[in-house]
């Protein structure tokens, strides 16, 4: 496995998962990971259902950073552990977002699009009156109007997942299709010094292509772009950096000869 870090993982400390940190550190080992990173959710004004209560979507930063230090210490003799989190951005949450990102010192932060103008493209109301371009497409100008007001991120996350869950997902689905609004938010990423991941999370529901899509992977590199962090996305161990070697080939065929670790929000490269 030439991939052999992981920059997207969630535990308990996330709302929508109950895998124990140390079990994912301990299958992290198994598989032979040099790295990982822990990326728990944050996202602030969530809508409230019966599902998601107030706060779901919302880490305890303290108790997530209390854990994580003793097991990183317990284990630094068999594996690098960093503290990261995975934001959910809002135009509207810039502030409150920047002061959460300044209240401890991450190693990494992922900026990511969960909510689209306030509504959760996991459930069909998001795309019901309209086509699944037309809901993709606001999905995507979203992402723009977050980049335009929100910098304090490493990485841009999954910049298609609204593709998880359209009616039909994927298919007929691809950068060409939506190539000016992918360029536009390609090319401000570049010029913010911003990298992107891939996210193979994907994968592991079934689908064809990573997020983002290879089309748009080989554009980032195309317009220059060389940050590029690899992630499961897990929220169970079994999860773990599954499909990193087809991830791997990806990232060679799109022209990358590196993938990027963070520390202290410092990147640094690795050959693939």
């Amino acid at each position: 496995m030439s991939i052999t870090a992981d920059f997207h993982l969630h535990t308990s400390f996330s709302g929508d998962s109950d895998a124990p940190m140390e079990k994912m550190i301990l299958k992290g080992i198994e598989l032979g990971l040099t790295m990982m990173c822990f990326t728990e959710h944050n996202d602030f004004d969530w809508p409230v259902t019966d599902n998601h209560p107030a706060g779901f979507w919302e880490v305890n930063p303290d108790a997530y950073l209390y854990d994580f230090l003793k097991l990183r210490e317990k284990y630094a003799d068999q594996i690098s552990l960093l503290f990261g989190v995975e934001l959910g951005l809002q135009p509207h949450l810039s502030k409150k977002n920047a002061a959460f990102a300044k209240e401890h010192d991450y190693d990494f932060i992922i900026g990511s699009s969960h909510l689209c103008h306030g509504k959760d493209p996991y459930y069909p109301a998001f795309y019901e009156g309209r086509t699944q371009e037309e809901a993709y497409l606001e999905y995507f100008e979203s992402i723009l109007e977050n980049l335009k007001v929100y910098s304090n991120f490493d990485v841009y996350g999954h910049l298609d997942y609204v593709v998880r869950y359209g009616p039909t997902k994927d298919q007929g689905y691809s950068y060409e299709h939506y190539r000016d609004i992918f360029d536009e938010i390609l090319k401000k990423l570049i010029a913010m010094e911003k990298g992107i991941e891939l996210n193979t999370g994907s994968l592991t529901k079934g689908m064809r292509e990573p997020n983002p899509c290879i089309g748009v992977l080989k554009r980032y590199r195309e317009l220059g772009g060389e940050i590029i962090t690899v992630g499961s996305d897990a929220h169970a161990p079994e999860d773990i950096a599954h499909a990193f070697d087809r991830a791997a080939v990806i990232l060679k065929d799109c022209g990358f000869q590196y993938y990027a670790t963070f520390e202290k929000r410092s990147p640094s490269f690795h050959k693939l």
